[in-house]
C-alpha cells in the first residue's frame, strides 16, 4: 500500500480517511443537499451505519489496494472538524468525487481541495488524464470543473439519488493541467 499523504491548501487540511472518521462523516454526509446529485448507488435514506459500512467495505479496502485515495476535508483553523471528503479513483471515466457539508459550501473550499488532489493525481501519480462525471443540474460542481480547466467531453443519462438526469463527463489532460500551472 502506498502511503497517502496529508495535503494542505491555504484554508484546508486534507487528511487521509480512517475508520475513526465514520461518526463525523455520518453526521455531515446524511443530508439531502449533500447526496442528491450523487450516483444512485448511494442509499437514501442514508442508513445509520452508512458511513461506517462505506469505510469498512469500500473506501479503506480500495485505499489498501492502491486503487483509490480518500481524504477528509478540515479547516486549518478547526482541524478536528470534518466538513467533507474528496476522493481519487483509478476507474474508467470516474477519477474524482467530492462532497462538502452545506454550511461550508459556496466559499471556494472545494476548488482548493480539488487543486490539491489534482496536483497529487497529475504530479505524484503521473496520470495522463482525469475524467469526472457530474449530474448536469449540479451547477456548483460544474463551475469547479470549468474553473479547473476541464472541458465537457460527453453527456448521457444516468441515475442519481434524486432521479435520472443527464450526466456530463468532464476531462482535463495532464499536459493541459501542467500548462495551466506553469509546469509544462
Amino acid at each position: 500500500m502506498r502511503i497517502i499523504p496529508t495535503l494542505y491548501t491555504r484554508q484546508l487540511l486534507l487528511q487521509p480517511l480512517t475508520l475513526a472518521d465514520a461518526d463525523a462523516i455520518q453526521l455531515r454526509f446524511a443530508h439531502w443537499e449533500v447526496v442528491r446529485y450523487l450516483n444512485a448507488f448511494v442509499p437514501w435514506p442514508y442508513p445509520q451505519d452508512g458511513a461506517l459500512s462505506y469505510l469498512r467495505e469500500v473506501a479503506l479496502p480500495a485505499m489498501a489496494r492502491g486503487t483509490e485515495w480518500h481524504w477528509t476535508l478540515r479547516l486549518l483553523s478547526h482541524p478536528d472538524n470534518v466538513i467533507g471528503c474528496i476522493s481519487l479513483m483509478d476507474e474508467v471515466d470516474n477519477n474524482r468525487g467530492f462532497w462538502l457539508s452545506p454550511p461550508w459550501q459556496g466559499q471556494g473550499l472545494m476548488s482548493e481541495a480539488c487543486e490539491a488532489v489534482d496536483s497529487f493525481w497529475f504530479e505524484t501519480l503521473g496520470r495522463p488524464m482525469m475524467r469526472v462525471p457530474k449530474a448536469a443540474p449540479n451547477v456548483a460542481s460544474r463551475r469547479i470543473s470549468v474553473r479547473g480547466g476541464m472541458r465537457r467531453v460527453s453527456s448521457q443519462e444516468k441515475n442519481f439519488v434524486s432521479g435520472r438526469f443527464v450526466c456530463d463527463l468532464w476531462e482535463i489532460t495532464r499536459a493541459r493541467w501542467l500548462s495551466r500551472h506553469g509546469k509544462a
